[in-house]
């Protein structure tokens, strides 16, 4: 059921916001097009399109590079991004640029894309904190040796990781359809719908990887399926390259045959695990709570 939206979760507003500078990778410019942009553009729209660029590089990152931190990371800049469209959605200019004009249309699309992401993270946030407890569970069966207890709840988290994979691909489709007319004057209100489609993309992208990073690693895999997990799911369209690299370090596997220093070890990895799924689910909160205030500011533009 899609939450239930009244208000926004409003912040202080300063324009512009710093642009990041935690990539350790040297910023990558977007070309968009090939025409420079209008001397008028403001400069949360440039911004913006470092912001952007800087989430395109960070999705790069080779399969080795993509860790736990690595995707809170990019949840925080996914926050940055949607926290700086917000602050353009509230600019005078904005507002009187895209109020009733001919992209009437693409905006109700837009509302339409937000509310799906709004609906998607909301589902992650149930998911993930079932992830957390189903986890917490069995590292008590760790502790006992309970080889059939772990099984029951290896399997629980199969399931809630599979249901987390599934939802890349309720996104499939934003970003690709809502694109300007063929022929539309490149005018301020065009550079606006343009650089909005831009966060949707990114923000597919985004998710795909943070579903799909969880989905496909091992520790969330039932043990007889971990001696020969192939990385590489595909739900609906969606492909997913492996999953997050200390996610697949655990293996519970016929504990009960090895040595207690084994256990010991494996028991502490969980422990640390369980600290990466709380910082996780608490990252995704947030970019939650951007993509509710990016969706009730844009709903403003054309309906006050």
């Amino acid at each position: 059921m899609a939450p239930k939206m009244v208000t926004s979760f409003r912040r202080s507003l300063s324009f512009p916001n710093p642009p990041s500078h935690n990539s350790s990778k040297p910023r990558k410019a977007l070309h968009v097009r090939s025409a420079s942009l209008p001397c008028r553009s403001h400069p949360i729209i440039s911004q913006l399109r470092d912001e952007i660029s800087e989430l395109i590089s960070w999705s790069g990152a080779d399969t080795a590079s993509r860790t736990s931190a690595w995707l809170c990371d990019g949840l925080r800049r996914l926050k940055a991004v949607h926290e700086s469209l917000d602050d353009l959605l509230h600019l005078p200019q904005t507002r009187e640029s895209l109020r009733g004009g001919e992209y009437l249309d693409l905006i109700e699309k837009f509302l339409e894309d937000f509310l799906r992401f709004v609906d998607v993270y909301g589902i992650f946030q149930t998911l993930a904190l079932r992830l957390k407890e189903e986890y917490s569970a069995v590292q008590i069966s760790v502790r006992r040796k309970n080889d059939s207890e772990i099984g029951v709840h290896s399997k629980n988290l199969n399931k809630i990781a599979k249901e987390i994979g599934k939802l890349a691909s309720n996104l499939v489709s934003i970003g690709k359809l809502s694109i300007a007319p063929a022929g539309a004057p490149y005018d301020d209100e065009a550079e606006l719908i343009e650089v909005i489609n831009d966060v949707l993309k990114v923000t597919v992208s985004v998710s795909c990887l943070l579903f799909g990073g969880i989905s496909n690693s091992a520790a969330f895999r039932k043990p007889s399926c971990m001696g020969g997990l192939s990385f590489g799911v595909k739900t609906k369209n969606v492909k997913f390259e492996g999953g997050i690299r200390e996610f697949q370090e655990i293996n519970l596997d016929n504990l009960r045959k090895k040595a207690e220093e084994e256990v010991k070890m494996s028991s502490k990895k969980m422990h640390e695990m369980e600290d990466r799924i709380l910082e996780i689910e608490g990252c995704g909160e947030r970019a939650f709570r951007s993509l509710i205030n990016t969706r009730v500011s844009l709903l403003n533009v054309v309906t006050q």
